[in-house]
């Protein structure tokens, strides 16, 4: 089993070190090939995804990502900046379908921003549609304005768009994760603005056909960010577009206590996937050893379950991260009076030792 390991910018090496030393004392045999992506590619090869990266990635079984960007690339034309690379990787490899579980566990439950008998108990699943919408949609770019009262005026302009056969494959993952679930699906839209919008509940609405066990409902994006405050535990499974799904599942994130305890997996249709955690590269802690790497390792565990058939292998991790967290360890971000503060390679090395 090859797996592709692009640590990336900022704190994506220092957590992802921790993720392969996980995997490392899983004792399986796993061929693992280290490339630079983000800033680091451009800087080895002048390209956010060089050639060599983006080969590796297609040839591996399974992409285990840390994360890109850093303030100093900001100056660099846009198909230069490193968050090209993702962009690139999602798209060259059709992952379609982000997979973000947002769940809290109980030693962690003073560390969300919300009260415990709100959010306690929490365990939901955000899937996002992930090579379509106003990320990829064309045209784009910044024009002399044609109409309108600005007419003549530079404007910047981007397209959201989606085709039936991309609403339909995501919203039929989204029905049998339901399945597996809670038998409870809400698809979030802005059907009463946007013409896109209106589409994708009409085609989601004809897919529920196909799964009567499961309860669908529909919700606008504007209420479903006010409910996941308000209400998250009223929630299973969440469907949505790229743009909707970035903002709601980073929001869930905090409910979780840290955003630095929220793994990802995105699928192509055959369940080859890249995993990595949902923050960024963080370059403000960069090298400082306080990183959270728990996100990073408990992606690892998706790989392990959805692209390489290790589901038994999977819960062990989630059972050594569980035990660690009891032990009252924690890294800043989660870190209560009483607990144990301690650093990125003391979290990666406990975890190892609860395996």
């Amino acid at each position: 089993m090859k797996i592709a390991v692009l640590p990336g910018d900022g704190i994506g090496p220092e957590i992802v070190r921790q993720a392969v030393k996980v995997l490392n004392a899983l004792d399986e045999k796993f061929d693992m090939e280290t490339a630079p992506v983000g800033g680091a590619g451009y800087e080895a090869h002048g390209h956010p995804l060089p050639e060599g990266t983006l080969k590796l990635a297609l040839e591996a079984d399974a992409v285990l990502f840390g994360s890109v960007g850093d303030w100093k690339y900001d100056k660099l034309d846009r198909p230069l900046r490193p968050e090209q690379a993702i962009l690139g990787l999602r798209k060259n490899l059709n992952l379609f379908a982000n997979l973000r579980p947002a769940i809290l566990y109980p030693e962690l439950a003073g560390a969300s921003t919300l009260k415990p008998e709100v959010v306690s108990g929490l365990d939901i699943l955000i899937i996002r549609e992930l090579t379509g919408d106003i990320y990829f949609g064309q045209p784009r770019g910044v024009r002399e304005c044609p109409d309108g009262p600005f007419k003549g005026s530079r404007e910047g302009f981007d397209t959201m768009r989606y085709s039936e056969p991309e609403i339909r494959r995501i919203a039929h993952v989204a029905f049998q994760a339901a399945q597996k679930r809670g038998k409870r699906l809400t698809s979030v839209d802005k059907a009463n603005v946007l013409e896109t919008f209106q589409f994708w509940k009409d085609i989601v609405t004809d897919v529920h056909k196909e799964y009567p066990d499961v309860q669908l409902d529909h919700m606008y994006v504007d209420n479903a960010a006010m409910q996941l405050v308000r209400a998250p535990k009223k929630f299973d499974v969440i469907v949505t577009g790229n743009m909707f799904g970035d903002i709601l599942s980073d929001a869930a994130a905090m409910l979780t206590g840290s955003i630095g305890m929220l793994p990802s997996a995105s699928l192509d249709a055959n369940n080859k996937g890249l995993y990595e955690p949902s923050h960024g590269s963080a370059p403000d802690i960069a090298g400082k050893g306080v990183a959270n790497p728990l996100a990073t390792i408990l992606s690892a565990a998706m790989m392990l379950r959805f692209s390489l058939n290790k589901a038994e292998q999977a819960d062990r991790i989630e059972t050594a991260v569980k035990k660690v967290l009891a032990q009252g360890l924690r890294t800043p971000d989660i870190y209560e009076e009483g607990t144990t503060k301690v650093g990125t390679e003391e979290m990666g090395e406990a975890v190892v030792k609860a395996l």
